[in-house]
């Protein structure tokens, strides 16, 4: 349990021994693009507590991004991150960032893109064509997204790396976009890439925890037409996106999809913040028999099972609303079907 967001960052920036085994192989300094978003900032915190245990502490971690929020550029310099201010959408070559053995690439557009499509795909699959080229010495381990694939039978399974995507929406088609250009890095300019679909990061601010339990609490109905999600801790995915740098690869792209093991029915989880809330849950529509999952098998084979199963994240979860810690105000908007955000 944590009694402040100061407590959710330490143990957010807790390396795993097999993190501090694998930073010391790491080669040169660490760059992250989009470092600015929800995940950004922790992942730099943990990717600095990584190299100093390795025995690194001369290797640099640049978190690059506009840093709109001052406080928290300055909050990540005292913790020894170097903060970089750069617009990636500014229209340059990129020439200007720092060098880097490894490159997170975090920057995304997805909410709000339905009225203007332009900029999911300048985000989501032009920019990276610039990454490739800036970092073509480098890996690079770029974040995307479980929406590449279509809603799939409940009963079946989540969606594996290697079965064929079926984006719905304009989002989704522009991060598979963003998954064709870095494979193009790989394969043209010999980048070598890990792209890793990410379901459902959970950090108690945010996330499908977070949009349930604040609707119970509320009052508001939770809707359980998408009956069932995946999600995963974001320490978990944090560290394996670092991890992921040394499995990235050319011509072809490592894949990765990067989530928890369990299938999370809504209704559950939503019935269980309830009574750790004292709150009755109020439901609307029924389940359907498909939903967007996805099977991370093969991550839970390469680097273990996350450390945080889903009935603790549950329960920090309905603490951290209990003792009335902020939340993000970025809900996920998970239940969305048509792929329209």
């Amino acid at each position: 349990m944590f009694g402040s967001e100061k407590e959710l960052e330490e143990r957010l920036a807790t390396p795993s021994a097999a993190l501090v085994a694998d930073a010391a192989r790491l080669d040169g300094d660490l760059v992250l693009l989009g470092a600015g978003g929800k995940m950004g900032p922790s992942l730099a915190r943990l990717a600095r507590r990584a190299l100093d245990a390795a025995g690194r502490s001369g290797t640099r971690v640049h978190a690059v991004s506009r840093w709109s929020d001052e406080a928290a550029a300055r909050a990540l310099r005292e913790d020894g991150v170097d903060v970089v201010r750069h617009d990636l959408m500014g229209g340059d070559d990129l020439a200007g960032l720092p060098d880097a053995g490894g490159v997170v690439f975090l920057a995304g557009a997805k909410f709000g893109t339905s009225a203007e499509p332009y900029r999911a795909w300048a985000v989501n699959a032009a920019l990276p064509a610039a990454v490739g080229r800036r970092y073509r010495d480098a890996a690079i381990a770029a974040f995307s997204t479980g929406n590449v694939y279509p809603l799939v039978d409940v009963a079946r399974g989540g969606s594996a790396e290697d079965d064929e995507p079926g984006p719905v929406g304009e989002y989704a088609m522009s991060c598979l976009g963003r998954e064709r250009v870095f494979e193009h890095a790989a394969a043209v300019l010999g980048a070598r890439v890990a792209i890793l679909r990410l379901s459902y990061a959970v950090d108690l601010r945010y996330g499908v925890l977070a949009d349930l339990a604040s609707a119970v609490r509320d009052g508001r109905p939770v809707d359980v037409t998408t009956g069932h999600v995946n999600v995963v801790w974001q320490g978990y995915a944090n560290e394996v996106a670092l991890r992921s740098l040394l499995h990235a690869r050319a011509p072809e792209p490592f894949v990765l999809n990067l989530t928890g093991p369990e299938t999370a029915s809504v209704r559950r989880a939503a019935t269980r913040l309830a009574a750790l809330l004292g709150a009755g849950p109020r439901f609307a529509g029924e389940e359907s028999g498909t939903a967007l999952l996805s099977d991370a098998s093969r991550c839970h084979g390469l680097f273990g099972y996350p450390d945080v199963p889903l009935d603790t994240l549950v329960a920090w979860q309905a603490a951290w609303l209990t003792r009335g810690l902020p939340l993000a105000g970025k809900p996920t908007k998970f239940s969305v079907r048509d792929g329209r955000f």
